[in-house]
């Protein structure tokens, strides 16, 4: 029978490796320590494979993109340093009964080879995600065969029970394994750092590593979607795989290193498991389906409009009548409407209008949900299993009306400027949208207007439903 014998998160900083460093590598030399740790800890179990789990190869919304040929090479040639690279060959009945498991679970996985990485537009290769933790166990043990997996865009659910899958096929294929979870935390530590500065990120990586190391899976699930928004980490999702590579043990993690002094945060933990036989997973499906209850309790009939509308289209499609729930207001105005939906504190789609183009508010509503859904050309469609993963909002506008630039407030207005057929808007309270200037670039940028044109503008004010 085999097992995951080890558990890891590391960082992938390029800076970390010291053909790329060049004595930069010296301000985090915790992290470097802690990495060659880790190297020293792998050397010890002697494994015949390591699965790593990493954000930067190829990334789908909808699946998770798992290396599918008998070998896997790889070099720092984007960073500068093309010898250092790694062939691997990969571990292919434990990755063919990986994909196995998943489809039972209806997880979508892209096999990704020479040719199908082509046919998306992408290399096949090993990502700078997995090779700079795996420089750093290979000057200890460089003897192993690998799975190589890059996570989705999916529900947190999915890539828990994705981990599951990972742990049930290393069982069934009788292979000796460890497990790294590659990801930095926050980006957004420090004002002068190479990203925007956010709060929230001192915020999330105390509570991540401070969670990971009690091994508070239910806490973790439901930390708070802004912070985890505002964080601007690229760790979570491989965290949420290798909780379910651990279900049904107790977890303490060990911190290895933390710091940060670039501005991203590097994590490096180890993890002690004891099987006690719980079942995490449906707990957590419990805990879930209590926080989407209470939402529907709490939601106004603007959200639950919303939400129904785009249910119905995608499971019996065609629109939703008028239900017997909306009020006077909804049934006798008419309102520009904007419905926007978010998924894991990520946008997942925003389509609205500015001005009324049906007889009623409701109307409007159920329109744009669905448009919100399956027709904002950023985004997939949305999936009927997305949908209780997905918070939505709506956006009730005001009569819009004439404005100079002296008038207009970004937090309090939205904005409409027009030139001609050629029109671009902006909603009020925008995250990074703090001056009038601002918004003016923005919004002239989506109606393709120049500053130096004599466009108008137009202000108007919105009432939001959450």
């Amino acid at each position: 029978m085999g097992k995951i014998y080890g558990f890891y998160t590391m960082p992938h900083p390029p800076i970390a490796v010291p053909e790329i460093g060049r004595g930069q590598e010296a301000k985090i030399k915790s992290t470097l320590d802690a990495c060659y740790k880790v190297g020293e800890d792998i050397a010890s179990i002697k494994p015949d494979t390591i699965i790593i789990i990493t954000p930067h190869g190829p990334m789908f919304s909808d699946a998770i993109a798992v290396s599918y040929e008998n070998n896997i090479h790889g070099d720092l040639g984007k960073f500068g340093v093309p010898e250092v690279s790694q062939s691997s060959n990969i571990n292919l009945p434990l990755t063919e009964k990986i994909i196995e498991y998943s489809k039972e679970q209806n997880i979508l996985i892209g096999k990704i080879t020479t040719r199908s990485a082509q046919e998306y537009g992408m290399e096949y290769e090993l990502d700078h995600g997995a090779l700079v933790p795996l420089y750093f166990v290979n000057k200890k043990y460089p003897n192993y065969k690998l799975v190589h997996i890059t996570y989705g865009m999916l529900s947190k659910m999915e890539l828990y029970k994705f981990g599951m899958c990972i742990k049930k096929a290393v069982n069934e294929v009788n292979t000796k394994a460890v497990f790294i979870a590659s990801g930095d935390l926050s980006h957004r530590l420090i004002k002068d750092g190479p990203y925007e500065y956010s709060p929230y990120g001192e915020k999330f990586d105390r509570e991540i590593t401070s969670l990971l190391e009690k091994g508070d899976v239910f806490k973790i699930f439901n930390m708070d979607k802004e912070i985890v928004s505002e964080a601007g980490e690229c760790g979570l999702r491989s965290y949420y795989i290798m909780l379910g590579a651990m279900d049904g043990c107790d977890i303490k993690g060990k911190i290895l290193s933390y710091e940060g002094p670039f501005g991203v945060g590097y994590g490096v933990m180890s993890f002690s498991l004891k099987d006690d036989g719980r079942d995490t997973y449906s707990k957590l499906i419990e805990e879930r389906q209590k926080i989407i209850a209470v939402k529907r309790k709490t939601e106004d009939p603007y959200v639950r409009l919303a939400r129904e509308s785009l249910t119905s289209y995608l499971v019996y499609h065609k629109y939703l009548e008028n239900p017997d729930y909306i009020t006077d207001e909804m049934k006798n105005s008419k309102r520009g409407v904007f419905v926007s939906m978010k998924k894991e504190g990520q946008l997942r789609g925003c389509i609205g209008t500015i001005f009324p183009t049906t007889k009623n508010t409701a109307e409007e509503i159920i329109k744009n949900a669905v448009s919100s859904g399956i027709n904002d050309p950023r985004f997939m469609p949305v999936r009927k299993d997305e949908l209780e993963d997905i918070d939505f909002s709506v956006d009730v506008l005001t009569k819009p009306e004439e404005a100079s630039k002296g008038e207009l407030d970004p937090e309090k207005y939205g904005v409409i400027v027009q030139k001609g057929s050629r029109c671009g808007l902006l909603l009020p309270d925008l995250e990074g949208v703090d001056t009038v200037d601002k918004q003016l670039q923005i919004a002239l940028e989506k109606g393709n207007i120049s500053p130096n044109e004599d466009y108008t503008i137009e202000k108007f004010e919105v009432i939001r439903h959450k």
